[in-house]
């Protein structure tokens, strides 16, 4: 590991000056950027007053001035070092003419992809008039960031991964273990490979639309790739990923990509040297020591404070924080949090976590 040397920079080293672009160039940056998932969202007040005014959560996210509102909030009271753009990782599927509803208490549901007609009818040709609202907020959130005076905030445009996005296709919303979509890929291999094939097209489209509109770096959620076994999850977690990294790199030189194949596992190491990313996200239940190891000193990390530890506070949260920290001496972490930000998470608990992150630069 490098230590908190002079080969620490603070985000000036790259052409941007911001510190999360910094790390993903390579740089050793000290403190550590910060953002966290789900950072714009429910725990806010600013949020639930605005959601309250907005019957849907797809005109919510469809709604450029109100989606570049929510993802500005956090920034504006937290001042992260990174804002995300407001979206939802299904609203890919819906962009390409599959259903979807948001229902209170219930979550997304869709209706079950369980045949070829299915694949056909996700239509990429729906794809750029679908999304361009949400293009449009990608290109207010980048210019309210200049205009409020957030010079060293990265903007990070995502997507689900294919094989995520696909669990809830398959399933037709939310699972325990996603096991009609394990089984689709064991017992239908050339169907499920059809529906990756065609998420992976369309990712790639809607990641470099984004980009186009503002994006500065994007990342990949694979929420649920740690259900795969070892083979599909090279098939259908890896592979996919490698495509998309190198379609947006060829297209887009010196981008850089933050992958996060949540419960990985051992896997994780083969992953970040196969796909290509700059930076993997880490979740909760992996050690991040072991985590460095597995993906070398070339990738950075991006984790792994648990949400529940911020929920709690206290000794909790300052032994989390602590811990994340250790690891990020080296310069090549990104701190956030293992897995999205709870609803019920104390403003305070938040505040908190920042300020001890950037106290660590006078440490």
């Amino acid at each position: 590991m490098r230590s908190t040397s002079d080969a620490m920079v603070r985000g000036d080293g790259c052409a941007s000056g911001k510190p999360l672009l910094a790390v993903l160039e390579g740089h050793a940056v000290w403190p550590p950027p910060l953002w966290l998932m789900r950072q714009a969202g429910r725990y806010l007040p600013e949020y639930r007053a605005l959601r309250a005014e907005v019957a849907d959560f797809i005109e919510l996210c469809t709604t450029p001035a109100l989606a570049a509102e929510v993802t500005l909030q956090p920034i504006r009271r937290f001042g992260f070092d990174a804002a995300i753009l407001f979206s939802d990782i299904l609203m890919l599927p819906w962009a390409l003419g599959h259903g979807l509803a948001f229902r209170e208490g219930e979550g997304p549901v869709l209706p079950p992809l369980t045949d070829r007609a299915g694949v056909d009818r996700l239509d990429p040709a729906r794809l750029a008039g679908a999304i361009a609202p949400i293009l449009e907020t990608v290109r207010r959130v980048r210019a309210g960031l200049v205009a409020e005076g957030f010079d060293r905030t990265a903007l990070i445009g995502f997507a689900g991964a294919p094989f995520t996005v696909a669990c809830y296709m398959v399933e037709g919303g939310g699972s325990k273990d996603f096991a009609a979509t394990r089984t689709m890929a064991y017992a239908q291999p050339e169907l499920f490979a059809a529906l990756i094939e065609r998420l992976t097209d369309a990712t790639t489209a809607y990641l470099s639309a984004q980009i186009e509109a503002g994006a500065e770096t994007v990342m990949l959620f694979d929420s649920w790739a740690g259900v795969l076994s070892p083979r599909l999850f090279r098939a259908h977690v890896i592979a996919p990923t490698a495509h998309i990294v190198a379609s947006l790199r060829a297209r887009f030189p010196g981008l850089k990509v933050i992958g996060f194949p949540r419960l990985a596992g051992g896997l994780l190491g083969e992953y970040a040297a196969a796909t290509g990313v700059a930076a993997v996200g880490v979740d909760t239940a992996t050690d991040p020591v072991l985590a460095r190891r597995q993906v070398g000193p070339d990738v950075a990390l991006q984790g792994n404070i648990d949400p529940l530890a911020v929920l709690a506070g206290g000794p909790a949260l300052t032994a989390a924080v602590e811990e994340v920290l250790a690891v990020a001496r080296d310069g090549r972490c990104i701190v956030n949090l293992g897995h999205g930000i709870l609803p019920p998470t104390p403003l305070a608990h938040v505040a908190a976590l920042v300020a001890r992150v950037r106290a660590a630069g006078t440490a």
